[in-house]
């Protein structure tokens, strides 16, 4: 039986006239047991892999293995299926002829789709709208797999399909399935994936030399077969003329859940989570309330963690109205710790952006900015991927060099690690 509970952690003095509340809410879950062992659940997986022209040698080879070292992950009894992805998708297995448009994993369908990855040829370009929409598909043509999962692999870019035409697979899916995307190399690029992983609820990460892709597909198939929550919802009460002003994860990873609210009831708004393993999650709540007099307290929010509607976890978040400035001034550490980490995200992305358009002074600010703040939160990994895209003179001040002759898998991994945070000692 899983256990959660939830902790808040704010300041929560505000001077007089002040409007916004801010709390770092931890939500943590224990005992969750596997994917799709609960009462009336089952689990759905479907591994993706970019079978396109450009695969061809090393980077197909390596895809075949990890594919069916993700297979030997998945438990027996879940749902799944692999799709070959190129300028179009195909089902590689179950086989097109089969009755079912996903089968359930025995030994039987453990081997007979090793078999078929094993056959897989590299042809054709990349659309991968295509390949989130056969996914979609078999997975709403399964319904029995109410926890669904998938991995998706490519080296290349997005280059045989519109841009319109990928994002409106991404909507399409978006609620339908998770979806953890990897990329192999350095000719993949970064913001397609991550708009995929974003919407989908999964993770974006670079693969730098394809032979790390198998220990990096077991990983994930073990991390998702190791959730037994199916699915769970943050929700988040505020009263009756305030204004939530935005809910985001921001540990392990940051993820502006703000604009995915669907209202429960006038003042309650919804928030996706997607499924649990053993974890615990942060996130960061704003709330605008009405000032009040000095000595007032009010409930500014009450933030709560439900599956199938039933509440699991709950935390409060408060506002006490005070002139003594001693008790208004701190900024609670975690609050301070998770808006770094926050900013630092979006400076990295910034800085990497301005440098690929040839805007060498805002990189060198941003990029600055991020190692200035890489610094204050303790991100010692950021810290060192920003050593391989700057020369540091004074990581506290943000004062840096471009470096000159860049390799691109050292952004591109700056890049995908962008959004990872450390987490704060409460």
């Amino acid at each position: 039986m899983a256990e959660f509970t939830a902790s808040v952690f704010q300041n929560e003095f505000l001077s007089d006239g002040a409007t916004d509340v801010h709390a770092i809410v931890t939500v943590t879950v224990a005992g969750a047991g596997q994917a799709g062992q609960g009462q009336g659940m089952a689990a759905g997986e479907i591994i993706i892999v970019d079978t396109s022209g450009s695969m061809t040698g090393e980077n197909l080879g390596a895809a075949k293995h990890a594919a069916s070292v993700a297979i030997d992950q998945i438990l027996d009894g879940t749902w799944f299926a692999v799709i070959s992805g190129t300028d179009t998708a195909a089902r590689a297995f179950p086989y097109p002829n089969a009755r079912l448009p996903m089968v359930q994993m025995e030994p039987g369908a453990r081997a007979a789709a090793k078999q078929a990855i094993a056959s897989f040829q590299p042809s054709g370009g990349t659309a991968m709208g295509t390949w989130l929409t056969l996914a979609r598909e078999l997975f709403q043509a399964t319904p029995q797999a109410t926890q669904r999962h998938a991995i998706l692999l490519t080296d290349g870019k997005n280059e045989h399909e519109s841009a319109q035409a990928l994002s409106q697979a991404i909507y399409n899916a978006t609620g339908v399935f998770q979806c953890d995307a990897r990329g192999v190399g350095s000719r993949w690029q970064v913001d397609e994936l991550r708009q995929i992983a974003t919407a989908l609820l999964g993770t974006v990460d670079l693969i730098a030399k394809p032979a790390d892709m198998a220990a990096d597909f077991e990983s994930i198939i073990k991390q998702s077969m190791g959730r037994g929550v199916a699915a769970a919802e943050l929700r988040v009460w505020a009263p009756q003329g305030s204004e939530v002003l935005f809910v985001r994860q921001v540990a392990p990873t940051v993820e502006d859940l703000t604009t995915r609210k669907t209202m429960v009831n006038p003042l309650t708004g919804s928030y996706p989570t997607g499924s649990w393993g053993d974890e615990s999650r942060d996130y960061h709540v704003a709330v605008r309330v009405a000032s009040k007099p000095v000595g007032s307290e009010q409930l500014a929010a009450r933030v709560q963690l439900t599956v199938r509607d039933e509440v699991v976890a709950s935390g409060l978040v408060k506002a006490r109205w005070s002139n003594d400035d001693a008790l208004t001034a701190r900024i609670d550490p975690a609050v301070a710790h998770y808006t770094g980490q926050t900013e630092l995200a979006s400076a990295i992305q910034d800085g990497l952006a301005a440098k690929a358009a040839g805007d060498a002074a805002t990189a060198t600010v941003k990029l600055g900015r991020a190692v200035q703040l890489a610094a204050a939160t303790g991100n010692d990994e950021a810290t060192a991927k920003l050593r391989k895209v700057v020369e540091i003179d004074d990581a506290n001040e943000g004062t840096v060099r471009l470096r000159r002759d860049v390799a691109k898998l050292d952004e591109m991994a700056l890049d995908t690690a962008s959004t990872k945070t450390t987490r704060v000692r409460k």
